[in-house]
């Protein structure tokens, strides 16, 4: 139960952390990386199933620290990469990682990045280990440390 409770705690922490942050960040730059990271995560086992998709949008259209954002384009773009990474995984991959690049140097913006990627990883409640290397190849893109998530 104290194990519960400590990811449990952790788990608020980072919401509260991510609420705050995303409020700060909102641009056209860290909208793009953040809808990049969720499309990757994702799309880490190599397709999205049109279920996945609309669980995905879900959570953006629910997710309290997304609302920030024109849904519009948060969609559009979503998609976008989800088509990338359709036509062919390593040029999605690649598409998703120069959107994640601009952040590169910006370590509060990459952390917060790298938090909510986290989030979308558990929303299912199974951050498996497909979503974890996708976020460690996040963090490896924004030369931040994985271990410092947890990953």
């Amino acid at each position: 139960m104290t194990t519960f409770n400590s990811v449990k705690d952790w788990f608020n922490q980072q919401k509260t952390s991510i609420s705050e942050g995303i409020a700060r960040f909102k641009n056209k730059d860290f909208m793009e990386a953040v809808v990049a990271g969720c499309a990757f995560v994702a799309c880490s086992d190599g397709q999205v199933k049109p279920e996945e998709k609309r669980k995905m949008a879900g959570y953006i259209e629910r997710s309290e620290e997304l609302r920030v954002f024109d849904m519009k384009d948060v969609i559009k773009s979503f998609n976008n990469y989800v088509e990338g990474f359709d036509f062919d995984y390593l040029i999605g991959k690649a598409e998703v990682m120069k959107s994640i690049g601009r952040l590169k140097g910006k370590d509060e913006m990459g952390r917060l990045l790298i938090r909510v990627c986290c989030a979308i990883g558990m929303a299912d409640g199974d951050f498996d280990d497909h979503e974890k290397q996708a976020v460690r190849e996040i963090c490896q893109e924004l030369n931040l440390s994985p271990q410092e998530f947890g990953l």
